[in-house]
């Protein structure tokens, strides 16, 4: 007889716990189910690591992990952010707090270093490369990175 509990199904599933010896490996059968709960934009799945006892849900380490809008209302006023419209334009429209339009933003910004950090990391590209990349991506029109350009080229000349 085997050991009491769901059997693992959720092989695609990993354990968000850095701390876990199997942070990160899927296909271990050490992550189980442990029911749903509601948010209004759906319903989201609950599971347990059975190596180290954590608890997560389909959210944990996403952007939208412990918000409390639906998804649609975000991913709205990020795409308005990407197309020029001002935050409190944004706001307004959607008939949120001007905090609330900056505090997805930030979150946003937090996870989409992370990705980043993981694309970038084996980027074989010289100095002049990158800034050319910044250029073509129009980065130097924000006032903060102007200045960091400015220190950055004041430091090596």
């Amino acid at each position: 007889m085997g050991e009491r509990g769901p059997k693992p199904s959720f092989i695609d599933k990993a354990c968000p716990n850095e701390k876990c010896r199997d942070f990160g490996i899927t296909d271990l059968g050490n992550i189980v189910g442990n029911g749903t709960y509601r948010t209004k934009s759906g319903r989201v799945r609950k599971y347990i690591c059975r190596t180290c006892d954590t608890s997560f849900c389909d959210r944990t380490r996403t952007a939208f992990f412990n918000l409390r809008t639906k998804d649609e209302k975000v991913l709205i006023a990020l795409k308005l952010v990407l197309k020029g419209m001002g935050l409190r334009g944004i706001a307004e429209v959607l008939g949120v707090k001007l905090d609330t339009v900056r505090f997805w933003i930030a979150r946003a910004a937090e996870h989409a270093d992370e990705v980043n950090d993981v694309l970038m990391k084996d980027l074989k590209v010289s100095r002049v490369e990158m800034d050319e990349l910044w250029t073509f991506v129009k980065k130097k029109r924000y006032p903060e990175w102007k200045l960091k350009k400015i220190a950055r080229d004041a430091g090596s000349g």
